[in-house]
């Protein structure tokens, strides 16, 4: 995905690409934002139930990013995963526009937060 986010901002200053290119390399930026974030919240949920013995669990993300926090695995702010949540929820069915350019705007740092939730979990399992 870092990969991605870099060829999306690097496609403005490619003259040789269309628009119709580069509106595909941004909407493929969104949707491995999508992809991604769906992914890590499920692996979330199940690192807690396995790894930390939680149980029962929601299966929903919000509750499951809140519990994250409350055990010490997230590096910033719960609210500040929320916003994940929350742009992920407005991109859905929409890869265009303002609700795209927040995504866009988030997937920097969404690499770097993705990158040390998956550290911290490692470092904090038992298997």
């Amino acid at each position: 995905m870092a990969a991605q986010s870099a060829n999306h901002l690097a496609a403005e200053t490619r003259p040789e690409l269309s628009t119709l290119d580069r509106d595909a390399v941004a909407e493929s930026v969104v949707q491995r934002f999508e992809t991604s974030y769906d992914v890590l919240w499920k692996l979330l949920r199940r690192f807690l139930n396995e790894e930390l013995g939680l149980t029962p669990l929601p299966n929903s993300p919000k509750p499951i990013l809140r519990l994250a926090a409350q055990n010490g695995l997230l590096t910033r702010t719960v609210d500040q995963w929320l916003e994940y949540v929350d742009a992920r929820t407005a991109t859905a069915h929409d890869y265009s526009g303002a609700k795209a350019q927040a995504a866009w705007e988030l997937v920097p740092r969404f690499v770097a937060d993705d990158g040390a939730l998956l550290a911290r979990m490692k470092e904090t399992g038992t298997s």
